[in-house]
């Protein structure tokens, strides 16, 4: 078996398992499951993934690395505030629609990524938010947002905002994941813009 079969296999074996996770709990659901779904007997999937928690690590990844991608590059180029903003919120989204289950299993289990991984993950996490308000504070600092923000409170107001929707949000619904970050843009930027 060639190494890009091996990827196209493990990339299978996430979506599914995110899928399970979503629809069952992490809890729930078993490797026996996973196998099953993807159609391996259970020794088999040993071969590509070594138990439920490395998925989960993978889900994570697969998550966090093209939303901080992104992100550094949009902060590298300076962009606008308010777009950043915008990409960040959209990108958010878009995942609900290009990886069925994998934001409930990110923000719902984080917390079971074994311990000697959870620091690698949290250190992408905690970037990712530092990059979010480096681009309140340029807005703050170009008079696009309030002066008396507190940077902080209001980066995690914009994802609690945001990565809530994953309860919500229908893909493929009546409102399209561009017209839902639009909005809560909307109800965002009029909190924090001067008045």
């Amino acid at each position: 078996m060639t190494s890009q079969n091996v990827d196209e296999r493990r990339a299978q074996i996430v979506r599914t398992a995110a899928q399970l996770f979503e629809r069952k709990g992490y809890h729930n659901t078993n490797v026996g499951d996973i196998a099953e779904a993807v159609g391996l007997r259970k020794p088999t999937l040993y071969h590509y993934v070594r138990s439920k928690a490395q998925i989960l690590v993978w889900i994570h990844d697969d998550t966090t690395g093209p939303l901080l991608e992104r992100l550094e590059k949009d902060v590298a180029n300076g962009i606008e505030p308010r777009e950043g903003l915008r990409h960040v919120v959209a990108d958010i989204l878009e995942l609900m629609e290009t990886k069925p289950g994998y934001l409930r299993v990110y923000f719902e289990h984080h917390r079971e990524i074994p311990e000697e991984l959870q620091a690698e993950a949290r250190k992408k996490r905690d970037r990712y938010l530092r990059l979010v308000e480096m681009l309140i504070e340029d807005g703050v600092d170009k008079g696009m947002f309030r002066p008396d923000l507190d940077v902080r409170l209001t980066a995690l107001s914009l994802f609690g905002m945001t990565n809530w929707s994953y309860q919500w949000y229908i893909p493929g619904g009546k409102l399209s994941y561009h017209r839902v970050a639009d909005e809560l843009l909307g109800i965002f930027f009029r909190g924090v813009e001067p008045r």
